[in-house]
């Protein structure tokens, strides 16, 4: 369905005020920056960035509905033919050779992270976020594969996986922190999601292999 003129106008309006936020974050950090500063430099009130944005870390973390569920919908979208691991590292593959900004390749990542780095409130936020990837993804190896609620496959698949994107992501973090050229790191990232392949036993990386008749259902973006 189009987006109304009242939808577009409150994404719009919730879009510029996390842009003021993030910008004075970075500027200022996180924990230096109150809800009425952003609101006053936004030009709305303190009960709109509520209306918003319920609790502070959500302007910094803006977009994590859409990552919550991104490796959930990497397996539940995998090819015939194609593992649950195998989804998941040729998706994340594609995405560090194409040096894309969603796994963090671009500049002002780093200040980004630097933010995180000296809030704990944003930390915490991230483990949370971390979780809430993992047991979505979990849920949707156990729907995918039919097992039991006390089988304990799905979970520990899930742990493993999210294993594999969080150590990845971690590794880009620190090295655009370093200074790393996108590029550079996109490499190396390349290089270490083959060490890593290493290390995943068999058993991880031939779960839940889908069938050729499967019916794949199509991918909804992500929002990113």
């Amino acid at each position: 369905m189009a987006e109304g003129l009242r939808e577009r106008k409150k994404r719009q309006t919730r879009q510029y005020i996390s842009d003021v936020a993030t910008g004075l974050f970075v500027e200022r950090g996180f924990d230096a920056v109150t809800v009425a500063e952003i609101a006053d430099a936004a030009d709305v009130s303190v009960n709109t960035v509520y209306n918003y944005f319920p609790a502070k870390e959500d302007l910094f973390f803006d977009r994590s509905a859409g990552l919550v569920d991104r490796m959930a919908r990497w397996v539940r979208g995998r090819n015939a033919g194609e593992s649950a691991a195998a989804a998941v590292l040729r998706e994340l593959r594609e995405e560090v050779e194409a040096v894309s900004p969603r796994v963090g390749l671009m500049s002002g990542y780093a200040a980004f992270m630097r933010v995180i780095e000296n809030a704990p409130a944003l930390r915490s936020r991230l483990w949370a976020i971390g979780q809430e990837v993992q047991a979505k993804l979990e849920d949707a190896l156990r729907e995918d594969t039919g097992a039991p609620a006390d089988d304990p496959m799905p979970h520990l698949i899930a742990g493993q996986l999210g294993w594999v994107h969080s150590t990845v992501m971690s590794v880009i973090g620190r090295e655009m922190v370093k200074g790393g050229d996108p590029r550079e790191v996109s490499r190396e990232v390349l290089v270490l999601l083959d060490d890593i392949e290493d290390l995943l036993s068999e058993k991880v990386l031939n779960y839940a292999v889908r069938d050729a008749e499967w019916p794949v259902p199509p991918r909804p973006s992500d929002g990113t």
